[in-house]
């Protein structure tokens, strides 16, 4: 005979954790109201169910409209540590809309986070500079990274932060020294970076000579590169195991020989034959890369003398399949072939 048996388990459509959100038009400013609850519980699952909801570019819209990045910058500092990781969770997945970074910049978001910097929590600061990452993609967001005088704390803390901090600080300083490498620079970065090249993380080695390459563009950069010996380090992940660090290397290497001094010094070190190598390399930055790099030493006398003898391999680069490498590779011709 069949009877009724009453479950002791919750539907599976429920999650307890999560506020319950309201229908339509209502849902946002209901939780944005749990926001300031002072029931603990009331806020925790309150930024849950933001988690969610901030993946839809509109619904981050409407959040920013009602104010709800002003009632996550008064939860950054709540002594609940559930509460600060998951309200930097909410602006990690804000960041990942243009709409949020754009938010962001306007309600001082920048200098909020930055209270969370020397956070206790991992899994905060992680968040906070996935933060960072992806505001430094705009430029308008690199720019209030670097205004904000951020960087000399970023660098600083380059030397402190667990390995997948470290990765996505380097992104950040990467994108925002494309800006301005001025703080950078007075903050000594260029020996901090120096040891991240010999990291025995690859995805470390390769941010940090995307980093060098930036904080190589201004002249004083250029110069320090030379100044700290950065250049035999360089020359040595021409040959890494890693593709991607190759490439970056060579990359940096373009920038730093610009100066005489950083081409002797790559000369010195034999740099010329590893990046002739890197021509066949089936990765389009690497071998693009490569060819501006040797470019740069084809403009001293004696790397225009070895490479005479390479031109051929320029040659067959003229033919690439990127437009790119064809153009790099007859300026390179045209600076090896000069002939005063």
């Amino acid at each position: 005979m069949a009877y009724t048996r009453i479950s002791m388990y919750l539907p599976p459509d429920i999650n307890p954790t999560q506020a319950a959100i309201a229908y339509g038009c209502r849902a946002l400013p209901k939780l944005n109201e749990e926001l300031h609850s002072e029931v603990l519980l009331t806020r925790q699952k309150a930024l849950m169910a933001l988690c969610d909801l901030m993946h839809d570019p509109e619904h981050v819209y409407v959040a920013i409209r009602i104010g709800c990045l002003e009632s996550l910058k008064v939860l950054l500092k709540d002594t609940n540590h559930v509460v600060r990781i998951k309200a930097t969770e909410v602006l990690s997945i804000m960041a990942t809309h243009n709409v949020g970074r754009e938010g962001f910049l306007e309600h001082g978001i920048i200098a909020a986070l930055s209270f969370l910097l020397s956070d206790p929590l991992t899994a905060c600061r992680e968040n906070l500079h996935l933060v960072y990452k992806r505001l430094a993609q705009l430029p308008s967001g690199a720019q209030g990274i670097v205004s904000s005088g951020l960087i000399p704390s970023l660098v600083w803390k380059l030397q402190r932060e667990e390995e997948k901090i470290q990765e996505l600080l380097l992104d950040t300083l990467a994108a925002c020294l494309l800006e301005d490498a001025t703080e950078a620079l007075a903050s000594h970065a260029v020996p901090f970076l120096r040891e991240k090249l010999i990291s025995a993380n690859e995805n470390i080695r390769s941010k940090a000579a995307c980093t060098l390459m930036a904080i190589s563009i201004p002249l004083e950069g250029k110069k320090q590169v030379w100044r700290y010996d950065v250049i035999p380090i360089l020359v040595h992940l021409l040959e890494d195991p890693v593709e991607e660090v190759q490439a970056s290397a060579a990359g940096a290497l373009m920038y730093a020989t610009v100066t005489t001094a950083g081409k002797y010094a790559a000369l010195d070190v034999e740099a010329i034959n590893p990046l002739l190598k890197m021509l066949d390399l089936p990765s389009r930055k690497a071998r693009l890369n490569a060819v501006k790099a040797l470019t740069m030493l084809a403009e001293a006398p004696e790397g225009r003398k070895v490479l005479q003898a390479h031109v051929a391999a320029f040659r067959v680069l003229q033919a690439d399949t990127d437009p790119a490498v064809q153009r790099a590779a007859t300026v390179a011709i045209e600076v090896i072939e000069w002939k005063p």
